[in-house]
Parts: structure tokens; C-alpha cells; sequence
């Protein structure tokens, strides 16, 4: 899968590096009038061993703060990631956007480090840094020379304690929000395709279907008074949880942490709001017209198992089986025998990966398609592809290479811009369940997977009237 342009990435000096993260568990979905669940499931299936298993310290501070350590001396590099539970999924109605305008915020300078001192301070010292804003999560980190550890945990807690939120600064990165905005969606051609257009589509909670990177009146709207409550209520240590990861001295750095990090007081964080999709019954479908593209596109969004569900890891094998390179079902039925288009892509999330989100998700698979062909058409070859797994189990040599593609996947992503990927599921697994160690069981869960269930998830999460199609227009001169 290709990611697809995040919903915000900071700008770093001279522009966007593109980079990219428990409540009561409900009972596992099996039958359509079951809602789209927002919490993780429990599930028993006994689990082979794992190939590799990653290294997890963890542990909580007096003030909430999770800690994760994670230490791998490959190499003499660290990253330090700080994820806040505050995703654009449930920012302020009527305040779109809001999440991703506060990210911007948060280099806006501190206490002690003035405007861009942030940036100045990693990049001086050799390292990277970025954020970004999620469904879940908005995130910050540094990929840094060990010997600048101390440093950077200290810049991390200044800005977490004293971040200034200002008049002065709202109104700069207002204007720098909008400018994104414009810039990666309504001036340019797919802009927000299917990543922003098709949950609006496909959800009707809110919290899931409203535009995340932010109408350009709800931007202008945000008051300072708002912005500050906002970072006193979410970004404070009981809502966030501390990765480290890499080449450091445990003890060392535990003893920083500490320091650093122990005094900054506990915020009283509202409890989630409800964030669950009511079951959908019936096949939906939407149209909708880009006045800059020159030909249609066409996705199709089916509505996640619960995360966690045996029904969720037979998905990470059959988004391998659907869309994950040319080998793929929906490759061969669209591209190779059709010619329908060049490309199909997708995935499960697709601002981030399947195993880095907490709330009600969708598979979605979408492609730019030739201007003779009828939508309706197009859909008739992707059910041609989602079809036969409906209806007859897969073969064993179908199962392995689909589990051989989906741990490749997984380690690739582990291993993705010196461990970041490492750093990302350690944390975003610390913030909804407060089990860093879970990162350990997703090979395990894959290799779990049965020809039955793979079956059976498909008859129940792959059928018609679970997605919503969203068809695509192209309004420039010669598309149709």
C-alpha cells in the first residue's frame, strides 16, 4: 500500500517532510446487526510463538505518564516519540481541523525554547524530527545521536509543561493550516482523495465522518482561549504516553524521565466520547465531482472488524490476499484481465497501518479508472475479486503466501526510517491499552489465521451491503 499524504506534517523550515502511533472490551462481533466497535475485543485464540520479539520496558510515572524503553544497540542512534491521545477523530464539533492546527502549535516554542528553537536545537545536533495528526493520536518524535538523549527528553518535557500559546502564534499557523489545506486538497487535482472524502461517506458518527483536516471557516473560528484549554486538557502526561527506542543506557535515561518529566502535573482528561458506528445494512453510495481531475476514481470502504477480533487479523491477510502488490486479486481482476486502470491500491488505514489505530476503521480499495468505463462496472470487477473469498475457502498455498506478505509487512514497517515504525506501535499500544507488549503478539496473531476464518471474515466484513462506494467525477475539460 501506498501511504497516502497525511493529514498534517509540520513543516521543517523549508517545507513538509512527508513522514510518518482500557475501556470496557466488548463482545467479538459475529453477526451484521453488531455495532462497529470503537474497543478492542478479547480474543484467546492460542497463539504460535513469535519469530522476534522486541524489547519492552514499561512503566507508568506518579503524574499517568507512560513510559516505554525499548533498547536496541545496532546502531548509536535513538528515537524518542511522544504521543498524545488526542486525534482529529474527536476534536471540538463545529472546530474541524482543530487537532491538526494545534500540532502546528506545538513548535510554536516554549519556556525555554523560543519560536523554531525546537527545530534548531535536533537539527544542530544531527538529527530529524516531524508530527503528524491521526484519527487517534497526534504524535511527535526525533531520530537523534544517542549522545543528544538528555537533551532532547528535556526539550520534550519544556514544551509539554510550558508550551506558549499565544495570539501571535494562533493566528501564524491559522494561516499556514489553511495554506496546507488549500494547498493539498482544494487546489489540486484528487486533493483528499479517497483518505479525507471517503470516511465522511462511508461513517455517520461525527467523530468519524467529519472533514479532519479542517474547513477553512472552523480554522478561522478557533478562539486562543480555546487553543489553551484545549493544550491544559489534552496535552498534559496522564494523556500521553514516552517512547524511547534505540541505543541508550536504561538506567540513565530512566533517571532523566524522571526528572524531567515527574513534576508536570496530571490534567483531568474527559473520558472518550462515543465513538462506535451503528451497523450498516444496506449498500451506500456517493458521487462526487472533481472540477480539477481529468479522469473518474472510483473506492469502495467496508467497515473494520473490532480491533482485536480473530475477524481482524484475517483482515491484515486479506488486504495481503485484495490489494498488496501485483500478485493481488484485485491487481489481476482490475489491471491484468480488464485493464480497468493501471493501479488499485488500499488498505486498512491509510494514514498510518492497521495495528496503530483505536476507533472504528475502514478497508478501503480505490483507483483511477478509465473515462469509458461505468462505475457500476467497476464495482462488478471488484466483487468479481471479493467474490471467490466469500464463497470458498483459500488454498493452503494462498494462506502462506498471504501470511509471508503480511509479517514482510510488519517487519518492514518495524524497521521503517531507523525504527520508527518500532517506536510508533510501542507507543500507540502504551496509549489505548497500556501494553507496549503487545507489538510482540501481531506475528503471532497473523500466523494464527485460518482458510475458515479468512472465509468467514470476508462472508461477514466483505459483503456488499457493509461499503459504501464513492464514485468520483472528473470536472476538467475531457473527463467524464
Amino acid at each position: 500500500m501506498r501511504l497516502a499524504p497525511l493529514p498534517c506534517l509540520v513543516l521543517i523550515l523549508s517545507g513538509c517532510a512527508h513522514e510518518p502511533a482500557p475501556p470496557p472490551k466488548p463482545t467479538a462481533v459475529a453477526a451484521p446487526m453488531q455495532p462497529v466497535a470503537a474497543s478492542p475485543v478479547a480474543d484467546t485464540t492460542p497463539l504460535p510463538p513469535a519469530s522476534f520479539t522486541i524489547p519492552v520496558d514499561s512503566y507508568t510515572l506518579s503524574n499517568g505518564l507512560r513510559v516505554v524503553l525499548s533498547r536496541d544497540t545496532t546502531a548509536p542512534v535513538a528515537v524518542v516519540g511522544v504521543y498524545y491521545h488526542i486525534g482529529f477523530r474527536i476534536e471540538p464539533r463545529n472546530r474541524t481541523g482543530f487537532a491538526h492546527l494545534f500540532e502546528h502549535m506545538m513548535f510554536q516554542g516554549s519556556e525555554n525554547l523560543g519560536k523554531l528553537g525546537f527545530f534548531r536545537l535536533v537539527q544542530s545536533n544531527g538529527g530529524v524530527l516531524n508530527g503528524s495528526t491521526r484519527f487517534d493520536f497526534t504524535n511527535y518524535y526525533e531520530l537523534i545521536p544517542s549522545n543528544v538523549l538528555q537533551t532532547v527528553l528535556w526539550a520534550e518535557a519544556d514544551r509539554m509543561r510550558s508550551l506558549k500559546v499565544t495570539q501571535e502564534n494562533l493566528v501564524n499557523q491559522q494561516g499556514v493550516v489553511k495554506s496546507e489545506v488549500r494547498v493539498n486538497v482544494l487546489n489540486r487535482p484528487y486533493g483528499g482523495w479517497p483518505w479525507v472524502i471517503v470516511p465522511q461517506a462511508a461513517n455517520v458518527n461525527w467523530y468519524n465522518a467529519h472533514n479532519f483536516y479542517g474547513d477553512l471557516t472552523d480554522l478561522d473560528a478557533a478562539t486562543l482561549d480555546e487553543v489553551q484549554a484545549f493544550f491544559k486538557t489534552f496535552y498534559a502526561p496522564n494523556n500521553a504516553a514516552l517512547v524511547v527506542s534505540g541505543n541508550f543506557d536504561p538506567a540513565q535515561t530512566k533517571e532523566w524521565i524522571a526528572r524531567y518529566f515527574e513534576g508536570i502535573p496530571r490534567a483531568n482528561v474527559p473520558p472518550l466520547p462515543d465513538l462506535t458506528e451503528p451497523p450498516q445494512t444496506a449498500e451506500r453510495w456517493k458521487d462526487v465531482e472533481d472540477k480539477l481531475a481529468e479522469r473518474p476514481a472510483l473506492a469502495v470502504a467496508y467497515h473494520m472488524p473490532p480491533r482485536g477480533s480473530p475477524e481482524f487479523w484475517a483482515m491484515a491477510l486479506l488486504n495481503q490476499i485484495l490489494v498488496e502488490g501485483n500478485d493481488s486479486r484485485l491487481y489481476q481482476e482490475l489491471v491484468q484481465k480488464r485493464g480497468i486502470t493501471g493501479e488499485v491500491e488500499g488498505g486498512v488505514n491509510l494514514l498510518g497501518n492497521q495495528y496503530n489505530y483505536q476507533g472504528p476503521m475502514l478497508w478501503m480499495a480505490y483507483l483511477i479508472h478509465d473515462k469509458d468505463r461505468a462505475p457500476k462496472d467497476v464495482v462488478a470487477a471488484i466483487d468479481a475479486a471479493i467474490e471467490p473469498l466469500r464463497t470458498t475457502p483459500i488454498d493452503a498455498a494462498t494462506l502462506e503466501r498471504a501470511r509471508v506478505k503480511a509479517r514482510s509487512a510488519y517487519f518492514g514497517n518495524l524497521e521503517r526510517n531507523n525504527s520508527f515504525g518500532r517506536m510508533d506501535l510501542l507507543a500507540a499500544n502504551a496509549l489505548y491499552d497500556d501494553d507496549a507488549a503487545a507489538v510482540n503478539r501481531i506475528e503471532p496473531h497473523l500466523l494464527a489465521v485460518t482458510p475458515e476464518l479468512i472465509q468467514r471474515t470476508a462472508q461477514e466484513w466483505l459483503r456488499p451491503t457493509n461499503r459504501t462506494v464513492v464514485a468520483l467525477k472528473a470536472g476538467k475539460a475531457g473527463g467524464k
